[in-house]
């Protein structure tokens, strides 16, 4: 539930730049719990059905234009309408003037009030973006994850199978790295999952037999990203002789995360295999899939066999708590 998660006012404010007209406490002992925002029209006319108290409210150009064109006692009791509900936030846009006895209210009822230059359909939608991250449903998970060719990889696997180093050597090969160990994944869309590492662990890898690195210091900036898109998901395991693999890449296999289905891809681990290549080509491969083109069914059409082969969709059970 979005009540789980909460961003604090002095992030928000110091992240959007916005400037600070009153507060009652320390801003950063005042938190936003919902990533819904409002404008307050309706409730300055006495409509208060349906009126969420949790949501930021957007006070633009016809909310004041609307203020201004009433009587003093009318704009008061408009605006008290609006504080009554004590919202977690106003933020007045086009650093646009309050009203008289705007500030009375914002005192009397505890309501923090902000400003910025921007429009309120600029804001609103920067707001909305910015709260959907802060406020996703998200859980962590042991596994890595990199960017490749644009591609947001997660490595998953056992302990000691390889991931940290496939990851250093993708580094070393141009790559970015997102986070090892644990990766932080945030549901911040019906269809989009994000992938970041920990503050307290960010850019740090662990390498058995060498210890903690810091990638940004080792190999530079250009070697590491704060947060990226999970594009694919690659399950790293060891060799079984006696367990069929995939070997046409035919059938779509997913593992869900969050609710949301993401293509995945086992590689079994065995000496010689060079996984970084392998983890590059699984990256364009999957990104091509994306763009219509289907390399195993073009082989298969090449040999005549379309019409014998039905592709699959498949759900692999490697998603562990």
């Amino acid at each position: 539930m979005l009540s789980e998660y909460s961003v604090s006012l002095k992030k928000v404010i110091n992240d959007h730049s916005f400037e600070m007209i009153y507060t009652p406490h320390d801003p950063g002992d005042l938190y936003i719990y919902s990533r819904e925002v409002n404008r307050p029209g309706l409730i300055f006319v006495g409509y208060n059905e349906y009126f969420d108290s949790k949501r930021v409210q957007f006070m633009g150009l016809k909310e004041m234009e609307y203020l201004k064109s009433l009587s003093s006692s009318s704009c008061y009791a408009a605006m008290e309408l609006l504080f009554l509900n004590r919202p977690p936030l106003i933020i007045i846009t086009r650093n646009l003037d309050y009203p008289n006895g705007f500030m009375t209210l914002a005192d009397k009822y505890e309501v923090p009030v902000v400003r910025t230059p921007l429009s309120t359909s600029n804001c609103m939608a920067e707001l909305i973006s910015y709260l959907c991250v802060e406020l996703a449903e998200r859980i962590t998970r042991h596994g890595v994850m990199v960017e490749v060719y644009g591609e947001g990889v997660l490595i998953l696997g056992d302990s000691g199978v390889g991931k940290s180093e496939t990851a250093l050597e993708l580094i070393n090969r141009g790559h970015r790295l997102i986070a090892d160990d644990a990766v932080e994944i945030r549901k911040v869309s019906s269809n989009t999952l994000l992938g970041s590492a920990p503050d307290n662990i960010r850019h740090f890898i662990e390498l058995r037999g060498v210890g903690v690195i810091n990638a940004r210091r080792i190999f530079g900036m250009s070697a590491v990203k704060i947060t990226e898109k999970i594009d694919m998901v690659i399950q790293l395991e060891i060799w079984d002789k006696d367990k069929v693999y995939d070997r046409l890449g035919l059938d779509d296999e997913y593992v869900e995360i969050l609710g949301n289905e993401i293509p995945v891809t086992v590689v079994p681990v065995k000496p010689g295999r060079n996984l970084s290549i392998i983890v590059e080509a699984a990256a364009m491969n999957n990104r091509q899939k994306k763009m219509g083109y289907n390399a195993a069914r073009e082989l298969l059409h090449n040999l005549g066999m379309t019409d014998e082969i039905v592709p699959q969709k498949h759900e692999l059970d490697i998603w562990h708590d």
